[in-house]
Protein backbone atom coordinates (compact mmCIF):
# COMPACT_ATOMS: atom_id res chain seq x y z
CA UNK A 1 0.00 0.00 0.00
CA UNK A 2 1.23 3.80 -0.92
CA UNK A 3 1.42 6.34 1.26
CA UNK A 4 -0.90 8.58 -0.65
CA UNK A 5 -3.43 5.73 -0.30
CA UNK A 6 -2.74 5.02 3.07
CA UNK A 7 -3.01 8.66 3.83
CA UNK A 8 -6.59 8.59 1.73
CA UNK A 9 -7.88 5.54 3.99
CA UNK A 10 -7.08 6.97 7.61
CA UNK A 11 -8.55 10.05 6.61
CA UNK A 12 -11.96 9.09 5.19
CA UNK A 13 -11.66 11.50 2.33
CA UNK A 14 -10.39 10.86 -1.57
CA UNK A 15 -10.03 14.41 -3.47
CA UNK A 16 -11.75 13.75 -6.86
CA UNK A 17 -10.05 14.60 -10.38
CA UNK A 18 -8.30 17.59 -10.48
CA UNK A 19 -8.48 18.13 -6.82
CA UNK A 20 -5.63 18.37 -3.82
CA UNK A 21 -6.41 18.11 0.00
CA UNK A 22 -3.80 20.37 1.77
CA UNK A 23 -3.62 20.74 5.69
CA UNK A 24 -3.03 24.53 5.84
CA UNK A 25 -0.10 26.12 7.92
CA UNK A 26 -0.80 27.61 11.05
CA UNK A 27 -0.92 31.26 10.88
CA UNK A 28 1.22 33.30 13.52
CA UNK A 29 -0.06 34.56 16.89
CA UNK A 30 2.10 37.10 17.40
CA UNK A 31 4.22 39.78 15.29
CA UNK A 32 8.21 40.18 15.21
CA UNK A 33 7.49 43.12 17.08
CA UNK A 34 5.64 40.87 19.76
CA UNK A 35 2.20 42.26 19.30
CA UNK A 36 -0.41 38.72 19.78
CA UNK A 37 -2.71 38.79 17.22
CA UNK A 38 -6.70 37.67 17.89
CA UNK A 39 -7.96 35.35 15.91
CA UNK A 40 -10.30 37.75 13.68
CA UNK A 41 -6.73 39.83 12.97
CA UNK A 42 -4.88 36.07 11.93
CA UNK A 43 -4.39 36.41 7.59
CA UNK A 44 -5.36 33.12 6.35
CA UNK A 45 -2.31 31.02 5.09
CA UNK A 46 -1.90 30.42 1.82
CA UNK A 47 0.28 27.75 2.21
CA UNK A 48 0.36 24.06 3.40
CA UNK A 49 1.18 20.32 3.07
CA UNK A 50 -0.26 18.50 0.90
CA UNK A 51 -1.96 15.18 1.80
CA UNK A 52 -4.33 13.74 -0.67
CA UNK A 53 -3.91 13.82 -4.43
CA UNK A 54 -6.72 13.47 -6.72
CA UNK A 55 -6.68 11.74 -10.18
CA UNK A 56 -5.46 13.07 -13.26
CA UNK A 57 -8.03 15.59 -15.18
CA UNK A 58 -8.48 15.58 -18.70
CA UNK A 59 -7.47 18.60 -20.33
CA UNK A 60 -7.79 19.59 -24.19
CA UNK A 61 -7.62 15.24 -24.70
CA UNK A 62 -4.60 15.05 -22.73
CA UNK A 63 -4.50 13.46 -19.40
CA UNK A 64 -2.88 16.10 -17.03
CA UNK A 65 -1.75 15.04 -13.32
CA UNK A 66 -0.91 16.32 -10.59
CA UNK A 67 2.17 18.67 -10.56
CA UNK A 68 2.77 17.95 -6.69
CA UNK A 69 2.92 14.46 -4.13
CA UNK A 70 1.54 13.78 -1.13
CA UNK A 71 3.94 15.17 1.55
CA UNK A 72 4.66 18.40 -0.54
CA UNK A 73 4.63 22.07 0.79
CA UNK A 74 2.95 24.41 -1.50
CA UNK A 75 1.50 27.58 -1.79
CA UNK A 76 -1.72 28.22 -3.58
CA UNK A 77 -4.16 31.25 -4.33
CA UNK A 78 -4.80 32.94 -1.25
CA UNK A 79 -8.77 32.71 -1.99
CA UNK A 80 -8.39 29.14 -3.90
CA UNK A 81 -9.99 26.27 -2.54
CA UNK A 82 -12.43 24.77 -0.23
CA UNK A 83 -12.31 25.08 3.69
CA UNK A 84 -13.47 21.25 4.83
CA UNK A 85 -13.32 19.88 8.10
CA UNK A 86 -12.51 16.35 8.52
CA UNK A 87 -12.28 14.31 11.53
CA UNK A 88 -12.09 17.69 13.90
CA UNK A 89 -9.06 18.55 11.26
CA UNK A 90 -9.26 21.59 8.84
CA UNK A 91 -8.26 21.46 5.36
CA UNK A 92 -8.21 22.54 1.78
CA UNK A 93 -10.02 21.06 -1.02
CA UNK A 94 -7.70 22.95 -3.66
CA UNK A 95 -7.49 22.89 -7.77
CA UNK A 96 -4.54 21.67 -9.53
CA UNK A 97 -4.52 24.99 -11.18
CA UNK A 98 -4.72 27.07 -8.04
CA UNK A 99 -1.10 25.94 -7.11
CA UNK A 100 1.12 28.54 -7.56
CA UNK A 101 5.27 27.02 -6.09
CA UNK A 102 5.81 23.98 -4.17
CA UNK A 103 8.31 24.95 -1.66
CA UNK A 104 11.65 23.43 -0.92
CA UNK A 105 13.28 22.68 2.43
Amino acid sequence: MTSKNSQKLSLGIKPLAGFLLVEPEQAGTTTPSGIVLPETAKEKPAQGKVVAVGSPIIDMGREVSSPVSVGDRVIYKKWGGDEIRVKGAEYKLVKFDDLMAILED
